[in-house]
């Protein structure tokens, strides 16, 4: 028996807030009822997307928020996603809807990492947007993206604060400047490609597959689907405790066990696929052999039916009846019903039918959980709403072995091993990449001199203490470096180079400056501090020269290649002249090829990475670089110059 500690989890939480404008001052009372008549409108025509979706913890919801301090009254949300982050997508698309549809309504939406939707858009955000001055600034309305911008000095623009507005005062903005505060098309599609296929995508984000489970756990996912995951989530942070629970089943028996059919969501079935565990011999789980052809459907069976029974454990079954009618009684539940009629939800079923009372028990879990939702002492929790379930609701085993010959095949699950191909693929996609293209003959012939110049980019940006910043990819922006600046830059710190100081030809500015008597006494008038930092300077580059003569002749020194314009004198000298080479001047070094030696090392890091993700690749991709396959495979040496 696997004794699993339960995992400490953070708690990913998305939460969502919907504003109405123009926020002109109300009645508390009665805007709070126009709030909530705009809920009941919200939840009903949305029912249809949000009522089959599987959620990981916490569904899609809205209630009446009241206002406070100089946050005004409005609708919101929260929802813990956990790790499926779909959940979380999912809902950036609904609350957009929700803003397209209803025009008249602005929203906002942040989760722990706090302006998510910044971060999606990081590559294309404008200089001046950073996390602390991001707040209260990204709004959905009319199903667009929205950015109030900052003013570039403080009062140039009258209608824009100098500081991040106040939610009232990001209301008024929106209200009467919605052209201005459009964010960029770049950030708005970063934010589009990342919602997009939805509605429809829900249905590619489940996985159908056929599981051995006791009869009572069939019935109660024929009328509640969405149990699966809670499921699932209490056998995947099972503890010992848990587990204890599980030693004798006293809800689930495994001697009623029938095959069936589970719909997940591909995030639950991986969660319940990956993790390794052994049943205790006492609770009757029995396993066949892994070459049996229904191993797998055994092993999710016995993994989710330890779920349902930790669930049915962590309540008494005596719990009290209040919580069973909330629903019923609750005086929205029949316009509810009402809405999803006009709406089209029953989609022309026969009422009383088989399909249409499985349509209404989903409508009433939807009601219950997004709609209506209770406070926190009358919630009923899975495990309570499980034992609920299965007192009220009859099922015949036998009639449930009957549907066994008309299971719907599996889907395949090849996805959870994806190659490394597949996997960069998946990658390329979520940054907003097309796949690259095969490399023909014609272009074998590789530019290398792009390595080089694209590194040289790279080192001639300024990084600070929020990192550094990578060029554009070539297909958004050339890469330029401008040398001149690059060597001035460095001379500025170092000073001049030997052969400048020693040399008599002055720039014209320098005649300028010794052109009187008075400019020649402050240049001569140099205090003790200005000086000792010049002496520093002299002492560090003469010390480096040193350390170039000395290396020069060592193992480290002849690894790197140097230009082949300027041959060493060393050649047409002896041994022992080498030796007095060594310690004279630098005019016998023959400086090594910087962008050769740069090359040659990033593709050797590159070789021997085996076509894996590295530092090389990593770097060069990350600047626009793409390198051609290894196809040779042969060692890795040292280019030579031809």
């Amino acid at each position: 028996m696997e004794e699993n500690m339960k995992l400490a989890t953070v708690e990913d939480t998305v939460e969502y807030h919907l504003f109405l404008i123009p926020d002109e001052p109300r009645d508390p009372e009665k805007h709070k009822e126009i709030l909530q008549k705009y809920i009941e409108r919200i939840m009903t025509q949305f029912a249809p997307m949000l009522v089959p979706y599987i959620w990981q913890n916490q569904p899609f919801n809205l209630k009446y928020k009241p206002g406070k301090g100089d946050v005004p009254a409005h609708m919101f949300g929260m929802t813990k996603f956990g790790d499926n982050i779909e959940d979380e997508w999912f809902i950036v698309y609904v609350v957009k809807q929700i803003t397209k549809e209803f025009p008249e309504l602005v929203a906002r939406i942040e989760d722990n990492d706090g302006e998510f939707l910044l971060i999606e858009a990081a590559d294309f955000l404008p200089k001046w947007l950073d996390p602390d001055n991001s707040a209260n600034r990204v709004f959905f309305h009319h199903g667009e993206l929205c950015i109030i911008p900052a003013p570039r000095k403080p009062g140039a623009v009258s209608w824009l604060p100098s500081t991040p507005p106040t939610i009232p005062q990001a209301l008024n903005i929106i209200s009467t400047h919605p052209e201005e505060i459009l964010a960029s098309e770049s950030i708005r599609a970063a934010v589009n490609r990342r919602i997009r296929g939805y509605p429809e995508k829900t249905q590619a984000s489940l996985h159908r597959a056929r599981c051995f489970l006791p009869a009572g756990i069939v019935a109660v996912l024929k009328q509640r689907p969405r149990l699966v995951a809670a499921g699932v989530q209490a056998f995947y942070l099972r503890d010992p405790t848990d587990l204890r629970a599980c030693r004798v089943f006293k809800t689930f028996l495994p001697e009623t066990r029938i095959m069936t059919s589970v719909t997940f969501t591909k995030c639950l079935y991986a969660q319940l696929v990956q993790q390794r565990f052994v049943p205790d011999r006492r609770s009757g789980y029995k396993m066949p052999p892994p070459s049996h052809p229904q191993y797998r459907a055994h092993e999710l069976g016995m993994k989710l039916a330890h779920g349902f029974e930790i669930l049915c454990s962590e309540c008494s079954p005596h719990f009290s009846d209040s919580r069973k009618s909330f629903m019923t009684t609750s005086p929205l539940w029949a316009g509810f019903l009402e809405s999803l009629k006009k709406n089209d939800y029953f989609e022309g079923l026969i009422e009383g039918s088989a399909q249409y009372q499985a349509r209404l028990e989903m409508a009433k879990n939807y009601f219950q959980l997004s709609v209506n939702r209770p406070e926190s002492s009358l919630a009923m929790s899975p495990g309570e709403e499980i034992l609920t379930l299965l007192q009220t609701v009859p099922f015949d085993i036998e009639e449930l072995k009957k549907e066994e010959a008309n299971l719907p095949p599996e889907d395949d699950d090849q996805w959870l091993d994806l190659s490394p191909d597949q996997l960069d693929q998946l990658l390329q996609e979520a940054a907003g990449k097309t796949e690259a293209e095969p490399i023909s003959k014609e272009e074998q012939n590789y530019d290398l001199s792009q390595v080089s110049e694209s590194m040289k980019a790279f080192i001639s940006k300024v990084s600070t203490h929020k990192g550094a910043e990578l060029p554009r990819e070539t297909s958004e922006a050339p890469i330029t470096f401008d040398a001149d600046s690059f060597l001035n830059y460095f001379d500025k710190i170092l000073g001049p180079s030997p052969h400048e100081s020693d040399s008599d030809d002055l720039a014209e500015e320098d005649f300028e400056c010794l052109d009187s008597d008075d400019d020649l006494d402050l240049k001569t008038q140099e205090t003790g501090e200005e000086a000792s930092v010049k002496g520093t300077l002299n002492n560090l580059k003469s010390y480096m020269a040193q350390m170039d003569q000395e290396l020069a002749h060592t193992s480290i020194g002849k690894s790197f290649t140097t230009q082949k314009q300027m041959e060493p004198l060393s050649q047409t000298t002896n041994n022992n002249s080498d030796e007095e080479d060594s310690g004279a001047g630098g005019s016998v070094m023959t400086p090594v090829d910087i962008d050769l030696n740069l090359v040659s090392n990033i593709l050797e890091s590159y070789s021997s990475q085996a076509g894996l993700a590295g530092p090389a690749s990593n770097l060069l991709q990350s600047m626009g670089v793409q390198l051609p396959d290894n196809t040779h495979h042969r060692p890795t040496s040292k280019p030579t110059q031809d």
